[in-house]
């Protein structure tokens, strides 16, 4: 399979294994194209999860955007990660993956990173209104939208 895939996107992905776990890091223009490919021509049919992570001391391209897929008929598991910088959008997996909805409305609310073509880009854990996206790196822990809490709570925070 990686050998196709090297075929096919060259040095636009690199697949690698660390600790038995197969992933492979794409080029941002590559994402719709390769997790295409993987759903319909290698069969990694179920969308376990889309995540993110924030690594603030980079220079550029400071969020991983993951996903991690399933494929039943080989039973194996592999990742695909890409990096993007703060403020950029990435393509929706959810035309080739339906589960990905909600997996991506979670990695917005919490990143503040938005998929292009998303059917209903919202918040799915905070309120609409909230202030911020916690699991950045720089949202202070005890951070919290104290203008949201006054006014829909009536009440002062207590952090």
């Amino acid at each position: 399979m990686v050998a196709k895939l090297k075929a096919q996107f060259g040095s636009g992905m690199e697949a690698l294994t660390y600790l038995g776990q197969n992933y492979m890091t794409v080029d941002r223009s590559l994402i719709p194209e390769i997790l295409q490919v993987l759903h319909n021509d290698e069969q990694f049919d179920y969308c376990v999860d889309v995540t993110a992570g924030h690594y603030p001391q980079r220079e550029k391209k400071e969020f991983d955007v993951i996903w991690i897929l399933y494929s039943y008929a080989r039973n194996e598991r592999i990742r695909v990660k890409t990096r993007i910088g703060d403020g950029e959008s990435i393509p929706s997996s959810v035309p080739i993956w339906p589960a990905a909805n909600w997996l991506e409305r979670e990695v917005y609310d919490m990143f503040g990173i938005k998929f292009d073509g998303h059917p209903d880009m919202k918040r799915i854990l905070l309120p609409e209104g909230w202030k911020g996206h916690p699991l950045r790196k720089d949202y202070g822990i005890l951070q919290q939208d104290n203008e949201w809490v006054q006014i829909n709570l009536g009440i002062e925070s207590g952090q």
